[in-house]
């Protein structure tokens, strides 16, 4: 056990110091000292040099309600040149009527219809394939219909990442909103999203990037035309974000943006029962990303849940220790300096995550708060360890492909 809680920790520390400091401290040239951010991105937006048009792309299916809120946030977006499609797939629920009496109101808006299923081909991947297809422009920016942009000008600042040299993907960060009467499981979503983006964003600034959220992503139509789309996974359900960014990103083509007022803000699921549905399908996906990124991912998380099973139970023994023969008994004894390495070795990595994780919150607009996420970090031990299981498990083949 010892052993194991030294290995355990050293590798976590590795990652945290070595990988996620990285975005801890990442100084982004187009961050200014301006509350919102807003002052920065009204000046970059006005630049010649980052006016290239831009194709916003929304797939949705029964998201009448939604789509009533989004249309009108992304249609008012500060920006030159841009098109807003929706992909309207088989929705029944009175989207179609919706649009129709609509296309007068929203400038920006175009509309493709989608009427019925390919058997070849996972719905939401057809519809969001056909719109990229359809795009009058060669920059995509994707969001969901269930999102909201931060501001008026999430557009212009997901465009100015591409500003620099070899850039063809902008990763962005999309936090769920806060519900307090929903209490500890939005707490638990919000801290699970926070800590995913941790690791993506993270990675990629270490020039290891392996995935993207398709509720704030932007690439170039022609990166996604050159790699045949969503081809090598067209029937894998779900994968049209991050299945897509791990085949086609590399350590130069990715550039990411944590700049406040280009966060999109989703609702979180109610229950229990629907956020572990969703993450369950989510995680399936990422059998099918590259051996490296399994390998590390995989390594992260098995060092994460063998951390908090050696770790509480080392600094046990060692405080029971210490009681019992004193500090200077247990130094005199090889086992006994280190159990006591061991443990100091786990304490600093406790304050090294909760400092690292908690600095990387307040970047991404206060995620969570600073105080929970120690119990956080624990209760993410747990979940990887229970959800490790049910990945592995076999699963019956399930023949009917559900749109999400």
């Amino acid at each position: 056990m010892l052993v194991v809680c030294l290995l355990s920790v050293g590798i976590q520390l590795l990652y945290i110091l070595g990988i996620f400091s990285r975005l801890a401290f990442y100084s982004d040239p187009d961050e200014s000292g301006s509350p919102d951010g807003a002052a920065s991105l009204r000046l970059l937006a006005s630049s010649p040099a980052v006016d290239p048009p831009v194709s916003i792309i929304v797939c949705a299916w029964n998201e009448l309600e939604n789509l009533r809120t989004l249309l009108p946030l992304l249609d008012d977006q500060i920006y030159p040149d841009f098109e807003v499609l929706v992909m309207d797939d088989r929705s029944s629920d009175g989207t179609k009527e919706f649009l129709e009496k609509s296309a007068d109101r929203f400038e920006h808006v175009r509309v493709i219809r989608i009427d019925r299923e390919h058997d070849h081909v996972t719905p939401k991947k057809y519809a969001l394939t056909t719109g990229i297809r359809s795009a009058a422009h060669d920059l995509i920016l994707l969001t969901d219909a269930d999102c909201q942009p931060a501001g008026d000008y999430w557009l212009a600042g997901m465009v100015t990442q591409l500003d620099r040299p070899n850039k063809e993907i902008v990763l962005g960060f999309g936090p769920y909103k806060r519900r307090k009467k929903h209490g500890w499981i939005n707490r638990l979503i919000r801290y699970e999203t926070l800590f995913t983006a941790v690791q993506y964003l993270s990675m990629a600034l270490a020039g290891l990037p392996y995935m993207g959220v398709g509720r704030n992503l932007m690439y170039r139509r022609q990166l996604f035309l050159e790699n045949k789309g969503f081809y090598s996974h067209i029937r894998v359900l779900g994968g049209d974000d991050d299945l897509f960014i791990n085949e086609v990103a590399t350590a130069r083509n990715v550039a990411i943006s944590v700049h406040p007022a280009t966060f999109t803000y989703s609702k979180p699921k109610e229950t229990f029962a629907e956020w572990w549905h969703q993450k369950q399908r989510h995680l399936s996906v990422g059998k099918h990303y590259k051996t490296r990124n399994k390998f590390l991912l995989g390594l992260l998380s098995l060092s994460h849940v063998l951390t908090w099973l050696t770790g509480p139970i080392i600094g046990l023994i060692t405080l029971m220790t210490v009681l019992n023969t004193g500090l200077s008994g247990m130094l005199s004894q090889p086992d006994g300096q280190l159990l006591l390495i061991a443990s100091g070795l786990f304490g600093f990595r406790l304050l090294a995550f909760w400092a690292i994780v908690g600095r990387i919150s307040y970047r991404l607009g206060h995620t969570v708060d600073w105080m929970a996420i120690p119990v956080l970090d624990l209760t993410m031990g747990i979940y990887y360890g229970i959800m490790g299981v049910v990945t592995l498990r076999p699963r019956r083949k399930n023949r009917i492909m559900k749109w999400k």
